[in-house]
Formats: C-alpha cells, sequence, structure tokens
C-alpha cells in the first residue's frame, strides 16, 4: 500500500508546501543515549554530513583511516537529502587517529569525541530530533496550528515512510519475486523481509485508521510497552489499561507478520488474518525465511513538538521522534507535497 492512499487520522492535511527544497530544511539530529566511555580501540567520532549517503560516508571513512569497512560502526542510515549528524565508531587497533579535519570530503565533518570500548552496532539508538522547515505554503494558518496541536495531543498513525519500500514503491513486488526463487544478495534479502513485513503492517493500520480505532483498544488487542519491543495481551480491557494508554505509556500494536499465527485475539485478530490474506505470497514467504512474529506500536508521538512562522512565511516544526519511527509519517498529516 503505497502512501499516498494511506488514510490520514485527522482529515485532509491542512497545507500544501514543499519539504526538503534544500538540504537545509530537514536537519536530523540522532539520539544515541551514551557517551564515550574513554577506553578501547573504537575511535567515537561525531559526523555531520550534508546531501550524502551514510553508507558511502561510512566507506569514505574507512578508506581514510586506512581499515576495512567492518571496522566502521554506526547505527542507523540518515537521510541522504538532508543535513544530519550521527555517531560512528572506527576501529583502530594500536593505531593513531589521523587527522580528521583533513578529510577530503566539503559535506562531510568529523570530530573525534574520544575512545569507546564497543562498536555501535544498527539499532543502537534511542532516537532522532528533527528541525524541518516548509516553504512555498498554500493553507490556513490556523488550520494548521489547529492540526499540529492535535497531532502533540494525540500523535499520529504509526506508517512505515515511503523510505522502506524504496524507489517506487518496489520493494514489496521484489519481495514477491523473491519468495518466488529470485536469487538476491544477503543485504537486499534483509531490506526486502522488511519491507514485506511493513507492507502487511501499513495495511493493518489503515483498516483501523479507517475505523477510527488506530489509537485505543480493539477486542483482542496486544499492548506494546512505549520505548520497548515487549508487549503483552490479550486481556480484558479494564480502567488501570485505559490510564496506561491515555498517558501513552502502552500502545495499540499492529503485526510484523511472521511464522505462525498473530498473538492477537478476537476481532483484532481477525482483522490482521484477513489483511494479511490479501498476499498469500508474502505470508508463505515470510514463514518460509523463518521471520518470528513481532509487534510495532500503531501510533507514535512525537516528543517536544514546537512550530514558529519564519519572517519570510516557511513554517519551521521541530520534534523527536523514538528509534524507528518516520519524520514524514507525523508531517504526511500536516501538509501535502505539490
Amino acid at each position: 500500500m503505497t502512501d499516498d492512499v494511506l488514510p490520514h487520522a485527522f482529515g485532509v492535511p491542512p497545507l500544501r508546501a514543499r519539504l526538503r527544497s534544500t538540504p537545509d530544511d530537514f536537519r536530523v539530529d540522532e539520539i544515541l543515549g551514551y557517551e564515550p566511555d574513554g577506553a578501547g580501540e573504537h575511535v567515537f567520532l561525531r559526523v555531520e554530513k550534508r546531501g550524502a549517503n551514510t553508507d558511502w560516508v561510512a566507506r569514505e571513512v574507512a578508506k581514510f583511516a586506512g581499515v576495512p569497512p567492518l571496522n566502521v560502526g554506526f547505527a542507523g542510515m540518515k537521510d541522504r537529502h538532508a543535513v544530519t549528524t550521527q555517531i560512528f565508531t572506527v576501529q583502530l587497533p594500536g593505531k593513531a587517529e589521523p587527522d580528521w579535519t583533513t578529510f577530503p570530503h566539503a559535506d562531510v565533518t568529523l570530530t573525534s569525541l574520544g575512545r569507546h570500548s564497543r562498536k555501535i552496532k544498527r539499532g543502537a539508538l534511542r532516537g532522532n530530533r528533527f528541525v524541518l522547515v516548509l516553504r512555498d505554503i498554500e493553507g490556513d494558518r490556523a488550520a494548521a496550528e489547529e492540526r499540529l496541536a492535535s497531532i502533540a495531543a494525540r500523535g499520529v498513525p504509526n506508517y512505515f515512510g515511503e523510505q522502506r519500500f524504496g524507489l517506487g514503491g518496489r520493494n514489496v513486488e521484489q519481495a514477491k519475486a523473491m519468495f518466488a526463487g529470485r536469487r538476491v544478495d544477503r543485504d537486499k534479502r534483509s531490506i526486502l523481509l522488511s519491507a514485506a513485513r511493513s507492507h502487511i503492517f501499513n495495511g493493518v493500520l489503515a483498516e483501523r485508521v479507517r475505523a477510527g480505532n488506530w489509537d485505543t483498544q480493539m477486542e483482542g488487542e496486544i499492548w506494546g510497552l512505549d520505548g520497548s519491543r515487549s508487549w503483552f495481551g490479550p486481556e480484558a480491557f479494564n480502567d488501570t489499561l485505559a490510564e496506561r494508554v491515555a498517558r501513552f505509556d502502552i500502545h495499540p500494536t499492529g503485526p510484523l507478520w511472521g511464522q505462525g499465527e498473530t498473538p492477537a485475539g478476537d476481532a483484532a485478530g481477525e482483522l490482521e488474518r484477513s489483511v494479511a490474506a490479501r498476499d498469500p505470497d508474502i505470508v508463505t514467504g515470510l514463514a518460509s525465511a523463518r521471520m518470528d512474529q513481532e509487534r510495532r506500536a500503531l501510533r507514535l508521538k512525537p516528543t517536544d513538538l514546537s512550530w514558529r512562522w519564519l519572517d519570510d512565511g516557511a513554517l519551521e516544526v521541530q520534534f523527536a521522534l523514538p528509534s524507528g519511527a518516520y519524520a514524514t509519517t507525523v508531517m504526511r498529516e500536516l501538509m501535502t507535497e505539490p
């Protein structure tokens, strides 16, 4: 299901605007959640890049440091068409650090923050902070601010963003071809498996947005703990659960499909099975790939959401999101692009 047909939680977005007019209008700062421990073989390196791909920067850093690419670690991919900061680790056993200020790419700045005992692993970050600027705006300011207030209060449907599905959304079709026997390399296989699971998740969430229960409970609900991959249920809904939902301590969840049955029961389980049944080749392929049944929160609440109108009529929006969430998923409730 492509982004343009996914239903909105709050109705038609009130603005038409351009996002990413330049990379400077889309700033992402990684929230790693810890500092270098001061000892070890790994250099803790702050990387600021503009208009560059994370994988490419990692390879160039390895080449500059004279180490294999496997010696460079980072927690997550950052947008190419943006200004981003994140942490790399570079393993330099028994070697002095190079002069990072002489790195030969003008749009990448490297700063050593000290030594660390371990390589950063993929996914090992708390989240990201975004500063986004919308330009060439059409629409009503008051309606936009009302929509932003609704997003701050209720969050948004936690759709996987279009980045997950590749250019033109083709990753899902490529995943189906892989399940039918087409050979792909290991890195591509992981990307396609993720796209296939995300496709079913977005389909379930879309149905719940249409029904108006994307941020509340259904019979047979599986609940996810905020900021955690842990989940529990189904169990009878009560005042205690209602209070936890209201303060965003727990969230209703949807399936990251895999082998076996969804743990959701009653109406929630019936919905998830019916959506998955639309793509039997994906269901069979994920089971054959031995993917486990996992869960993802259906709602996403930006933290520290704020906004201001700039002198030139542009709108600046700031917020933080947990790891695995998409800024474009937040912004699609506010705006569409021409």
